[in-house]
């Protein structure tokens, strides 16, 4: 996303909504489900649910950057010999995005993840990084990761790399249950895995922190749809399911995933990226139809 056109190049600088909600009120759990629902057309296989937490505050999205690079902030990287490489680039030159990860930021997301298999009957859970490059910061995740798992022996733990994971999403989605990462890896993968149950159409999300929750669906705004009621509400409608099932009404998220499953196994109501021609409203009616 940018800024609207009539304020660019007038000095300020775009920060994302949601990015600053879920900093601001410590939304540090992103929950991301994957699941085909049967009679999808753009399922990739019919027996991938999986859900993704991705962690929300800290990583690769925590917005410490830098353009051009601050003298100060030069000198004090300095001090890793990597850094040497670039001692006589102009400043102007360099851009700089920090990769923040705490103990506690790996903790709890991790934590978050073991509980959600644990109630949910999950069998496992699969820690995303790529510690073999990013050895500090992957090696924190990974390190925490693994302590946690101890006291989850229910759990069946696994590790993988986050380029490997993509390969392995594709080819055997079905062999995982959970998976945790930090922003950016839990960003990608929850895409990817997203258009393997239908796209982003059907992609829901939920920002959850220890006392509030804000829900979504992941693909954001589309302003070149606005007014045309064509685009699929589903991962709306998805994301009011989880939101009730957060607020404890479990009965009620139950019912409406229910009737959300039964529109689409019908095959009768599509919107256009399911071959079909019905509008936003009229998959709304016929989901509240099942209701």
């Amino acid at each position: 996303a940018e800024l609207d056109p009539p304020l660019r190049g007038k000095g300020y600088s775009y920060f994302s909504p949601i990015v600053r909600l879920r900093q601001e009120f410590d939304l540090y759990t992103n929950l991301r489900p994957c699941k085909a629902y049967p009679g999808n057309p753009l399922n990739y296989r019919d027996d991938i649910d999986l859900v993704i937490f991705r962690e929300n505050t800290e990583g690769m999205y925590a917005g410490v950057e830098f353009h051009p690079l601050p003298p100060g902030v030069r000198d004090a990287l300095m001090v890793h010999p990597k850094m040497k490489a670039f001692k006589d680039t102009p400043l102007d030159e360099i851009a700089v995005s920090t990769r923040i990860m705490t103990k506690k930021g790996c903790r709890r997301i991790v934590r978050a993840a073991f509980e959600y298999a644990r109630l949910n009957k999950r069998r496992s859970v699969t820690v995303v990084e790529k510690p073999n490059v990013l050895r500090e910061t992957g090696g924190l995740m990974l390190g925490v990761s693994r302590e946690v798992a101890g006291e989850y022996p229910d759990i069946e733990f696994k590790e993988a790399n986050v380029d490997a994971m993509c390969m392995w999403l594709v080819k055997n989605p079905h062999d995982y249950d959970v998976l945790v990462a930090e922003n950016l890896f839990g960003d990608i993968i929850s895409d990817l895995a997203a258009q393997l149950v239908g796209g982003l159409g059907f992609a829901s999300s939920g920002n959850i922190g220890d006392k509030y929750a804000v829900f979504e669906p992941t693909h954001g705004s589309a302003p070149k749809y606005a007014g045309l009621y064509k685009v699929n509400p589903m991962a709306m409608l998805l994301a009011v399911q989880l939101m009730l099932d957060w607020l404890g009404e479990k009965g009620k998220a139950q019912s409406l995933e229910s009737a959300i499953a039964a529109v689409i196994k019908e095959g009768r109501i599509r919107t256009y990226d399911m071959g079909g021609t019905s509008t936003t409203l009229e998959v709304g009616r016929a989901v509240a139809e099942k209701l």
